[in-house]
């Protein structure tokens, strides 16, 4: 019999040098809004994505000729593009583009794990094709909340119960793990009706006072698409997945 993989779940990328394991998948979560934009821009098509960690670089980059998606506390910034809904990847937009991208939480839960095996990038969005993935890489997988701004928060940890909990029920992973235990827990008391619980969601309000919660049902909708983001150097890009390989 096979052995068994392990499962963790990282509650905040502060937190994130406890976890290391450079043989691990990393999967990035950052479920409102950059994990859920980043899928949709490769479903749309965008060509690279590449994260940058302040928004000095990401202006840089602008300045440079590079299309530019950068935004704090979800307002776009004055000089960027466009901001951080998966509205704004559109295929018109993105097809075939490459596109520097600075976010509040995400991207630099990004590079805190650039170490790993694999950085992939997570979302409901893509959540059976990347389930089957982790599944068929072998390895152990870290799931890393991005969180926000270091802290705790609901929306990333009910998916990485929810992840956690289809791998486990797949048989080819366990956990001794007491932060993925809580997830799945705290994604059972909330499955049975997800949008319902949002409402506790801090970012959810967030979202509201600017007008920008258009996206939250959206980015809680299972399976829009099969495309899996890797980190790759510094860029993001699509993994090249042959036909039944997930």
């Amino acid at each position: 019999m096979q052995e068994k993989k392990n499962i963790e779940v990282c509650f905040s990328p502060v937190l994130f040098s406890n976890f290391r394991n450079p043989g691990a998948i990393a999967v990035i979560v950052d479920i409102l809004r950059a994990t859920s934009a980043i899928v949709t821009a490769f479903e749309n098509g965008v060509d690279k994505i590449i994260p940058v960690g302040s928004l000095e670089e990401a202006r840089a980059s602008k300045e440079k000729g590079y299309m530019v998606a950068a935004e704090r506390d979800g307002l776009v910034q004055d000089f960027a593009d466009f901001g951080n809904s998966p509205f704004n990847f559109t295929r018109e937009r993105v097809a075939g583009q490459q596109i520097v991208y600075s976010t509040t939480n995400g991207t630099q839960a990004i590079h805190v794990a650039r170490d790993c095996a694999q950085v992939l990038i997570g979302a409901y969005l893509n959540f059976t094709s990347l389930k089957d993935w982790i599944v068929n890489q072998q390895r152990d997988v870290i799931f890393l909340c991005a969180g926000w701004k270091n802290k705790f928060n609901l929306e990333d940890t009910l998916f990485a119960g929810a992840m956690a909990e289809n791998l486990i029920t797949s048989g080819a992973f366990e956990t001794i793990c007491d932060s993925t235990k809580a997830s799945m827990d705290l994604y059972g008391q909330a499955s049975a009706d997800l949008m319902k619980y949002l409402d506790k969601v801090a970012q959810r309000e967030r979202l509201r006072r600017n007008k920008l919660d258009d996206v939250i049902e959206y980015c809680h909708t299972f399976d829009v698409t099969r495309v899996i983001p890797v980190l790759r150097n510094n860029h993001l890009e699509a993994l090249d997945i042959s036909p039944g390989e997930v």
